[in-house]
């Protein structure tokens, strides 16, 4: 008598999501709208001139003159297989930094957030984790199952960040690829959709004026509410 083979849950309903190329999503600290070279790049590269360590991780980059950076967003923008979203916080009323959605795949219903790239200036506000959120929030809402995060190996900060916005440590793929001359090995996270409904009520009461007092101090951190979401741990933090 054969043994019987399970062969996973039937995904009922199925429908291909949307791809996100006209997404835009306004939230109470930030603005994320499709990054477009002539109206971002020269204030995007305000943000992140002379702060060479943002880009020790990236692909691409750091950039030396204004034109250098308007030229990797017109060619990062031209690309089939992204789509790059400028930043803007809506306290300080400035364009702060980049993210993107990649290996946008509609028929597997997975899509990657990355090429994140925060100025300093941008980063540790709640813009910077609301641009988060609302990326997030838009992919599920449009559909998607899966939402990924990879990032550098070696990247304990981004390691750190992905686990504190809920997502759960998958592994590692080494020599997954090689970066300005340079091995890199991959960490991957992911937020699946089952896991969406709970993680974006921690994201709403942080997020919540009231979470913050008059000098704008959190009073609950992000990353003991995704804590009870989270399907395990990142060993390495």
């Amino acid at each position: 008598m054969s043994e019987q083979q399970s062969i996973g849950e039937e995904v009922k309903n199925w429908r291909a999501p949307t791809r996100p190329e006209s997404a835009v999503m306004q939230g109470r600290y930030c603005r994320v709208e499709p990054l477009d070279a002539d109206a971002h790049a020269a204030l995007l590269f305000q943000a992140v001139e002379g702060q060479d360590a943002l880009f020790r991780y990236m692909y691409d980059g750091p950039f030396a003159s204004a034109a250098q950076y308007h030229r990797w967003v017109r060619e990062s923008t031209a690309k089939s297989d992204m789509q790059f979203f400028a930043i803007k916080d809506v306290e300080t009323g400035r364009f702060g930094g980049v993210a993107s959605y990649l290996r946008i795949a509609p028929e597997a219903g997975s899509i990657e957030v990355g090429n994140i790239c925060f100025g300093l200036r941008l980063q540790n506000t709640r813009a910077a984790t609301e641009t988060m959120y609302l990326m997030m929030k838009w992919a599920f809402e449009a559909g998607y199952r899966r939402y990924e995060w990879k990032c550098n190996a070696l990247n304990i900060a981004s390691r750190r960040a992905a686990q504190r916005l809920g997502f759960t440590y998958e592994g590692v793929f080494r020599q997954a690829s090689v970066a300005k001359g340079r091995n890199r090995d991959t960490a991957w996270f992911a937020v699946i959709d089952k896991e969406w409904p709970a993680l974006s009520e921690a994201f709403d009461f942080w997020l919540a004026p009231s979470n913050f007092d008059a000098q704008g101090r959190q009073k609950e951190r992000l990353s003991d509410l995704t804590r009870l979401v989270r399907a395990g741990s990142d060993p390495a933090l």
